[in-house]
């Protein structure tokens, strides 16, 4: 099962392709952000921003304490180790 899992937004890595990295639970990886960027939220806008991450993108923007509540959520679950070890495998190193 994919799941949306939280991770925060740390910097911009191709402004034209609109792909960023992202830091999730300690694991780096570049994501596509194209999903969260509008006239009013610009690319530059999305470092500190924590997002919902699915097969490589940002989905949406959560707030702090919805990302950790889904990360407490996941964990409990035990979701949020296999999503995080599929991430660490393509991390950025």
């Amino acid at each position: 099962m994919c799941l949306g899992i939280p991770g925060l937004v740390v910097k911009i890595d191709d402004h034209a392709k609109k792909l960023a990295t992202v830091d999730v639970s300690g694991v780096r990886r570049q994501i596509n952000i194209a999903c969260i960027v509008d006239d009013n939220h610009s690319i530059d806008d999305c470092v500190g921003d924590w997002v919902l991450v699915h097969v490589g993108f940002a989905m949406s923007r959560i707030n702090e304490a919805e990302a950790a509540h889904t990360l407490q959520i996941l964990t409990e679950l035990g979701e949020a180790q296999a999503e995080i070890e599929a991430m660490r495998q393509t991390s950025i190193h």
